[in-house]
């Protein structure tokens, strides 16, 4: 049951390419967002498409699978965790975001 806490899987389309990070330490960092698509009927029957992004953080060998096989436009499954964090902006003011940590990208073919 511990494997089914903070698990999230999303398949969708790279909406630009990769950016990748050398670290100094020797770690390389990917960060992209993908679009996940849904739609429903509304109270009038009609179709509503709705688009959701996510934003991606990959480690490691993810990130250098990332750089030399995921381009924009690109579908993949990405399995992960979903984290969130915060830092001041060059303002000083105080920001937030929510990632997934990816642990595991499946590139999907049409």
């Amino acid at each position: 049951m511990q494997t089914l806490r903070n698990n999230v899987q999303l398949i969708g389309n790279l909406g630009q390419d990769p950016e990748i990070i050398n670290l100094e330490s020797g770690k390389k960092l990917a960060k992209f967002s993908i679009a996940t698509n849904e739609s429903y009927k509304d109270k009038n029957g009609e179709k509503v498409e709705q688009t959701y992004w996510h934003n991606i953080v990959a480690w490691g060998k993810t990130a250098e699978i990332v750089e030399n096989y995921v381009c924009k436009g690109k579908e993949v499954a990405i399995t992960g965790k979903l984290t969130n964090r915060s830092w001041d902006d060059k303002d000083g003011n105080k920001r937030y975001t929510t990632e997934v940590v990816c642990s595991e990208l499946l590139m999907m073919s049409k």
